[in-house]
């Protein structure tokens, strides 16, 4: 089955009106809000990484306002415990029987704000939610529910008290993305008090709604020489010379799936190599290790990518379409 051009031209709608909700109380960053609407609809995980008073928690918030389902705050600390998150298991005096309480993980979005001041091991128990939608307990598995995403924000300046995320942590966000701040049109707008506060912006879609566009960009058709493109892009990661561990299989399945995703929301049955150069640094980036030598010579992570994008020719749009 294969998504209909009024399916598609449903969908780009659609996407639109969540992202201006979203641009209500996030001014000025209309590409990173459809870039987080992008791993959300397809059935990603977003880490929002950036320096303090940028707007992070508030573009997590009004991802989640802006979805009709239920969604959870957690304030990651470094007394947070893994049961924290994934709830615990109470023996109930009166009934004689042990009665699960749930955590906040159990929830269509979940916030996780300052997601690296807790410990590794608090942070290890978002592991398996965010790969598999359920979590394990005293030996008992409970689904989460659909839709599930996590919006996890960072400050990656500030050291004390923080812990560097695990590299199979970080491989299960499909996408890492900043804010950075806003420009002069954007400031003097949200100073003269024109961004609305989160609480206050109404639900555009449905948990239901959410789920059906994630299946509807999931049959959008990638052509075999767009998905050989996305291969050789991963091969070339690898063999980097700066490169210690490239991108990983889940991390090109990854950009598949939000390919598909951004050729939906521009109304398109059919996906384009554009669509994966405009992804490519967002969702692969992140996932890669690097020599200890490149990070001593300030070689980033994106240059890297930006390098491979340069490197490996795309095939035309005439034969990738």
């Amino acid at each position: 089955m294969t998504i209909t051009t009024e399916q598609a031209a449903w969908f780009a709608q659609t996407f639109t009106e969540l992202a201006d909700n979203v641009e209500r109380a996030v001014i000025g960053k209309r590409a990173v809000v459809e870039l987080v609407l992008t791993a959300m609809l397809s059935d990603g995980h977003v880490l929002v990484e950036d320096v303090p008073g940028t707007g992070k928690t508030s573009l997590a918030r009004a991802m989640a306002e802006s979805v009709q389902g239920t969604h959870t705050r957690i304030q990651f600390t470094p007394d947070l415990l893994p049961g924290d998150i994934t709830g615990i298991t109470v023996y109930d005096q009166k009934t004689g029987e042990f009665e699960f309480h749930s955590g906040p993980v159990f929830a269509n979005i979940v916030l996780a704000d300052e997601i690296n001041r807790a410990s590794p091991k608090t942070q290890s128990a978002l592991l398996e939610v965010m790969e598999e939608g359920r979590v394990t307990v005293d030996g008992v598995t409970r689904q989460v529910g659909v839709p599930f995403v996590v919006l996890a924000t960072q400050n990656p300046v500030e050291q004390a008290g923080t812990y560097r995320l695990p590299e199979a942590q970080l491989d299960r966000f499909m996408i890492r993305t900043s804010l950075g701040y806003p420009d002069h049109a954007a400031t003097v707008r949200i100073l003269d008090g024109a961004a609305v506060a989160t609480a206050d912006l109404a639900p555009v879609v449905s948990p239901e709604a959410l789920v059906g566009m994630a299946d509807l960009a999931a049959e959008v058709y990638v052509d075999a020489l767009v998905l050989d493109y996305i291969a050789r892009l991963v091969d070339a990661t690898r063999s980097a010379e700066q490169v210690r561990l490239g991108v990983s299989i889940r991390g090109a399945l990854a950009l598949t799936r939000a390919t598909r995703t951004r050729a939906a929301s521009r109304g398109r049955t059919y996906a384009t190599p554009d669509d994966v150069k405009s992804l490519a640094v967002s969702v692969l980036s992140h996932r890669l290790i690097l020599e200890a030598e490149a990070e001593f010579d300030g070689v980033t992570q994106e240059a890297v990518v930006g390098q491979v994008l340069l490197d490996v020719a795309p095939p035309s749009q005439r034969e990738a379409v």
